[in-house]
């Protein structure tokens, strides 16, 4: 069981930069795969980034690749999402997602997390 809470939304300019964090419970927070999903108002929720376990591995959204880095620090059961040069259709709320993981697989569908934040707001304005 994990639990987990975003943080670090917020309204920038387009070009401007926010960093999310994503607070994890329990002890076996290293041994879970994280992910970073977004979801815009009348919009489905949306893969952005993937960290394997042992963050040796990441992955990301075409729309994100080359702005945004995904990473994890497991001596503070975060993980981080640094978003840079934001644009206008970045605006959603940001979810924290995790699975339990032995692998490498990379995981972009909502249905391949179990756990999920409540979510934070990111607002980018032109």
């Amino acid at each position: 069981q994990v639990q987990l809470v975003e943080s670090g939304g917020g309204l920038v300019q387009a070009g401007g930069s926010l960093r999310l964090s994503c607070a994890a419970s329990g002890r076996t927070f290293s041994r879970y795969a994280m992910g970073w999903f977004r979801q815009a108002p009348g919009k489905e929720r949306e893969f952005v980034a993937h960290i394997s376990w042992s963050g040796g591995s990441t992955y990301y959204a075409d729309t994100v690749k080359g702005r945004f880095t995904i990473s994890r620090d497991s001596a503070k059961n975060t993980v981080y999402l640094q978003m840079n040069s934001l644009r206008p259709e970045d605006t959603a709320v940001y979810y924290c997602a995790a699975e339990y993981s032995s692998d490498l697989v990379i995981r972009t569908g909502p249905a391949d997390y179990g756990y999920w934040g409540q979510g934070t707001q990111v607002s980018v304005s032109s």
